[in-house]
């Protein structure tokens, strides 16, 4: 029964990967939300003579405080966070400098393997229930699916502004994406898998 866990898993994932692969390359849904910045290369010129050669993720406006500031400081700072937002942009922003690889192929690779790792894990999860109808086990993995998309994504919209329909769309993306999971597993499993499996 365990190669039949890992069969589910496996073709589940691949499922998944096909799904996304069609939200983000044939569909709209892997751009909802996201604009081109106005006046690009002046603003990555901007970019690039502040914070150099420094990849990382930046949130605006800091508190101005240095990597050493003491908990009080900190604490001081927070009173003042509410005026900073009211009076500036704000946001988020990943940075790298010039000369990252683009590499396709590494990037789809570990895109493949994080969602074949999802499916693994949330089949062998799908066994220990013992559900053995279809419905049962596309519900299950279904409610997976909503854990899992809403696990970062409203964090995302929540604390750090991204829009609704950004959001909207991913957690779409990664529902379906466990639904596909599901339909796989349900069918692969077949009957006879238990709590023993």
């Amino acid at each position: 029964m365990t190669k039949r866990i890992i069969l589910a898993g496996v073709l589940g994932g691949i499922a998944m990967f096909i799904w996304t692969s069609i939200a983000h390359m044939v569909l709209p849904l892997g751009e909802t939300g996201i604009r081109e910045i106005p006046n690009e290369q002046v603003v990555l010129a901007a970019m690039q003579a502040n914070i150099g050669e420094t990849s990382g993720l930046y949130v605006f406006p800091g508190p101005g405080l240095g990597p050493d500031a003491t908990r009080e400081q900190k604490s001081e700072a927070m009173k003042h966070m509410g005026d900073m937002y009211a009076k500036s942009p704000s946001g988020i922003l990943m940075y790298h400098p010039p000369g990252r690889a683009l590499a396709m192929g590494k990037l789809l690779g570990v895109e493949f393997s994080t969602e074949l790792l999802e499916s693994i894990l949330v089949v062998f999860l799908l066994a220990q229930t013992g559900l053995a109808s279809f419905g049962a086990r596309l519900g299950f993995v279904f409610l997976a699916g909503i854990l899992a998309a809403i696990a970062t994504n409203v964090s995302y919209w929540n604390w750090y502004g991204f829009p609704c329909v950004y959001i909207a769309a991913y957690m779409f993306i990664q529902i379906v994406g466990f639904i596909c999971v599901g339909i796989v597993a349900a069918l692969v499993l077949g009957k006879n898998v238990s709590k023993t499996a």
